[in-house]
């Protein structure tokens, strides 16, 4: 990046609580301007105590997108590094989750991401310097039954980020994608109860409320990581000077994604299938 003009810019979002909360953290630490972003802007007032610039942006509404790159830039002059956060997972079997449930984690993990890297991109690439962070996960890599539009949204994620990172390099634009593993965040509960309200009665029920238990398991002590690790590892795809294209991160990451890589797909399936009681 380029920072021989004042501290370095970095634009979070989804920095209402875990990730992003302490990413944005993390960044101030290492002396970047960071700006905050989220729905939810009363959640980040113990950011904006610690030094973060903080308003609303919803990355689905492209008038709230437009105007908060506008400001940073006018306020600052650049945005060195985006780190795109923002994301949930909302799980149930295919036939029960309702389309424009389906839609609205495409528009927030998908579109929403790729509409701030068209926005900030002309700004990087006029410094021919900048670096975007894409927050993807291990679920871009592996598959879990009831989580198929999730997952569905990381693949495009992890595609996309790909494809990017080879268009932006001419530019001197870096393009980095992060791959937590389970994390003790909200992300969990929100996930396992989505599938419970959708799938825990009718045709699914015995498998979703043992899938339901799979996932409880991961917010127990031991089994899961903590947002700071994840923030650790943003910080040092945002600041070292050649990043790697992808950095799994977390319990159990680098394991599953590399068995992932080598086992047949009937393997894997076998493996998946055991651990969620699908036979």
């Amino acid at each position: 990046m380029d920072t021989r003009v004042g501290a370095p810019v970095a634009l979070v979002t989804g920095g209402s609580s875990g990730i992003g909360e302490s990413t944005a953290l993390a960044l101030l630490d290492r002396g970047f301007t960071v700006y905050a972003v989220a729905r939810r802007v009363d959640r980040m007032v113990p950011l904006a105590e610690a030094g973060a610039h903080t308003f609303a942006m919803d990355v689905t509404d492209d008038d709230s997108m437009v105007a908060g790159i506008a400001r940073i830039i006018e306020e600052q002059g650049r945005i060195d590094v985006l780190v795109n956060n923002a994301g949930y997972g909302s799980y149930g079997a295919v036939e029960d989750v309702p389309i424009e449930e389906a839609r609205r984690q495409f528009e927030v993990n998908v579109f929403g991401l790729a509409r701030l890297v068209q926005l900030v991109t002309p700004h990087m690439r006029a410094r021919r310097s900048g670096r975007i962070v894409n927050i993807s996960s291990i679920g871009g890599k592996f598959y879990e039954p009831f989580g198929a539009w999730y997952h569905a949204t990381k693949f495009a994620v992890e595609g996309f980020s790909d494809s990017l990172r080879m268009e932006l390099r001419p530019f001197g634009i870096q393009v980095v994608l992060i791959e937590p593993g389970p994390i003790l965040t909200e992300w969990n509960e929100i996930a396992r109860d989505s599938l419970l309200e959708r799938s825990g009665s009718g045709a699914y029920a015995t498998h979703a409320r043992k899938a339901h238990e799979v996932l409880t398991e991961f917010d127990r002590p031991g089994r899961a990581s903590t947002p700071e690790e994840v923030a650790d590892k943003i910080v040092k795809a945002a600041t070292t000077r050649r990043p790697a294209a992808r950095y799994p991160v977390g319990k159990g990451a680098r394991l599953i994604t590399t068995s992932r890589d080598l086992l047949p797909d009937r393997v894997f399936d076998q493996v998946v299938g055991r651990t969620f009681g699908v036979r």
